[in-house]
């Protein structure tokens, strides 16, 4: 691995070509923090895509374009006079300082869950009004389901057994059937939400992340299907021809490979 002095040495060769980037090139001279927003959201996803195929090589390389969008708005900030880099270097460290008083300071925990109690609770002390103000309204629901429920719980708003939870996703199903026999759409979706937030929920007691493990799925269930489609393209047929007992042979063939 690189030294300290070798990674300050890469970072501040990253920050002289942004400089010489945003003077010379024109489409970098034209970018704005609003132009730049929904490239810097896509380059995220793609990180998350390199890391739950667990592809290190293709996690450096997505590092590095977030990276780039992050010195790239520091460096639109600096030309307004608001902020550089090193602004947004030094509030973060100070966040971090403030935020860990069992490092930097005097305070005692025991576990993770003493962390995360402390770290919501010293959020409201610096004036948050509310512990759900750092869940981003933007979020897609399933990632938002689970951050509200990680919020709440840093505060004690919580189950204390997975059990319990799991009772509480088997009232909501009953519920939701309930309302699927009445036919009425709107109390329907209504339910199928709760039952969503409650799968959340119990996801989250037993440590799964729900947004990778539907991803996972979705992954897993495209890759059967692309499958099945070369099967069926090998034999000059198309799918909406064959019956779902043809499909269904190459179906169960791809869960072997």
């Amino acid at each position: 691995m690189n030294s300290r002095q070798d990674q300050l040495k890469a970072f501040d060769r990253l920050l002289t070509i942004m400089d010489e980037l945003r003077e010379q090139c024109p489409w970098d001279k034209k970018q704005t923090m609003e132009t730049l927003r929904h490239l810097t959201i896509e380059e995220t996803y793609e990180l998350g895509d390199a890391i739950l195929d667990n592809n290190l090589e293709e996690v450096k390389k997505e590092l590095g374009d977030v990276l780039l969008h992050i010195v790239f708005y520091s460096k639109i900030g600096s030309e307004t006079n608001d902020f550089d880099i090193a602004d947004v270097c030094n509030d973060i460290c100070e966040k971090l300082i403030n935020r860990h008083p069992h490092i930097y300071g005097d305070v005692k925990v025991n576990n993770e869950e003493d962390v995360k109690r402390n770290w919501e609770n010293l959020k409201l002390k610096e004036g948050k009004k509310s512990v759900l103000e750092g869940v981003p309204q933007s979020l897609p629901a399933l990632v938002k389901a689970n951050r509200i429920q990680e919020k709440v719980a840093g505060v004690g708003f919580d189950w204390e057994q997975p059990e319990q939870v799991w009772e509480k996703l088997q009232e909501e199903l009953s519920e939701f059937q309930t309302e699927v026999k009445s036919g009425n759409q709107d109390a329907m979706e209504s339910e199928f939400g709760d039952v969503m937030f409650s799968m959340v929920n119990y996801a989250r007691f037993l440590n799964i992340n729900p947004e990778n493990a539907l991803e996972r799925t979705n992954k897993k269930f495209t890759k059967r299907f692309q499958y099945l489609e070369e099967k069926a393209k090998s034999l000059n047929k198309s799918l909406k021809d064959m019956t779902l007992a043809e499909m269904d042979v190459f179906w169960e063939e791809a869960k072997h490979i």
